[in-house]
């Protein structure tokens, strides 16, 4: 499960990334797109500092945040999962981590799930701003699972992904 986990980040990483490219400033600026990217962006880091166990409720989970401010917490939540899950294993998935969601209600929800979920909400995000940008006349950038492992070379990704999350060996 650690090895579909890591490869489904990477994913969300891959997508981010073509996102960002699709609505830099050098493009057509995407209000409403950038809004939603700020939006998954700063909940992929809500669930890091939740796995962390630091308190979220003060977090303004949509933010009105510029290209360069988007780009910064992208590059920034990249690092944060990298690390994450260069510490994981299989027996800490499952482990709980208890959080309040934005309404005070406590939950306790394993590593593994909580992973899943950050890979899951940014497919639907980047959907809605592929609909805004489709909305306002450009034709939105391919951000589908299986672009991705086209791209990666498919089932190698996950040993390749592995290696690149060991630490260096001079680091």
């Amino acid at each position: 499960m650690l090895e579909t986990i890591r490869q489904l980040i990477a994913y969300g990483e891959w997508a981010n990334a073509r996102v960002l490219t699709a609505v830099s400033p050098s493009s057509r600026h995407h209000q409403k797109a950038l809004h939603l990217l700020a939006h998954l962006l700063v909940s992929e880091r809500i669930w890091l500092l939740r796995l962390k166990d630091e308190d979220t409720s003060a977090i303004n989970k949509s933010p009105e945040l510029l290209f360069a401010e988007c780009e910064d917490l992208a590059n920034e939540n990249q690092k944060a999962y990298t690390g994450l899950l260069s510490s994981l294993s299989e027996d800490k998935l499952n482990a709980l981590v208890t959080y309040r969601n934005f309404k005070g209600k406590e939950f306790h929800t394993p590593v593994g799930e909580i992973l899943t979920h950050v890979a899951l909400h940014g497919t639907y995000h980047r959907g809605q701003i592929a609909i805004a940008m489709r909305a306002e006349g450009d034709i939105p950038v391919d951000t589908d699972f299986i672009t991705f492992v086209r791209d990666r070379g498919g089932r190698q990704l996950a040993s390749a992904t592995n290696n690149a999350m060991q630490p260096a060996a001079n680091s």
